[in-house]
């Protein structure tokens, strides 16, 4: 997939994105608008297909992007926030150290640099979880960092 970007001077920024059957334009004005047009083939005029405000659109895209509902539930599931930070679920696995050790004891922040901001324990969720919180096997951890954050703490999930 192509994805072109141009600058629109005086409204904003134009993205051309090559589909299989034609080219999606998004056109993200200064003052937050944007505008999603589609064109069938190179040489054919754009249809404006829809026009959102910046609040809906960063909604819609949080939705499009899975941070509201994952259809399928791979071992890690990736969110990218703005400035490359990860925002992932993990699992914790049987046997791995980190099972039956409160948050501090673990010490991921340190050893890692992953926050971690929320566990799913089942159809409970512990948001913003204290030190003293114990994780358990099943649990999924819900963490903030960057790519290498990422990665340390998926090491260690399985030391």
């Amino acid at each position: 997939m192509t994805i072109t970007e141009s600058d629109l001077p005086g409204v904003g920024k134009k993205f051309e994105i090559e589909l299989d059957d034609g080219e999606m334009i998004v056109v993200i004005h200064n003052t937050g608008k944007r505008e999603l047009f589609y064109r069938s083939e190179p040489n054919a005029d754009s249809e404006k297909t829809f026009e959102f405000g910046d609040d809906l659109a960063r909604t819609i895209g949080s939705i499009i992007e899975g941070a509201h509902f994952q259809p399928i539930e791979p071992a890690t599931q990736e969110t990218t926030l703005p400035g490359g930070i990860l925002l992932e679920w993990y699992e914790l696995p049987p046997g791995s150290p980190l099972v039956d050790e409160t948050l501090e004891s673990a010490d991921i922040g340190n050893r890692t640099g992953l926050a971690v901001v929320a566990i799913q324990r089942g159809d409970e969720v512990i948001d913003s979880p204290d030190a003293g919180t114990v994780l358990r096997e099943g649990d999924t951890v819900i963490g903030v960092g960057t790519r290498e954050n990422c990665e340390a703490f998926e090491e260690l999930l399985t030391e």
